[in-house]
């Protein structure tokens, strides 16, 4: 039997639990940055919702967002810190202890 607070769920994080920022840093991983529209159609939600969940990763210390203009267009752009690439490592290393710490019937 193992002791209290050893399940690898206690890994996971809380903020990535969530499908819709869990989508985001995934998706900002493989980048160096991404433009806010790129992100929003690749996670299939609407602006003020990526720009909510965008807000609590960049709270979270897990996203930076950074604005500018292509020509006379204002853009947004997302990018992964270190802070949110490892909270993604440790997230994916808690899911894959789950799955295979888990007895099967």
């Amino acid at each position: 039997m193992t002791q209290l607070g050893q399940h690898p769920r206690h890994g996971l994080d809380e903020l990535l639990t969530n499908g819709v920022r869990l989508s985001i840093i995934a998706a900002l991983s493989g980048v160096e940055r991404a433009e806010f529209g790129a992100i929003r159609d690749l996670v299939e939600i609407s602006n003020p919702a990526l720009s909510k969940q965008a807000a609590a990763l960049e709270a979270a210390g897990y996203v930076e967002v950074s604005k500018g203009r292509i020509g006379r267009r204002p853009r947004t752009w997302l990018q992964l810190t270190g802070a949110g690439r490892d909270a993604l490592n440790r997230h994916l290393s808690a899911l894959q202890h789950i799955t295979t710490a888990t007895p099967r019937a």
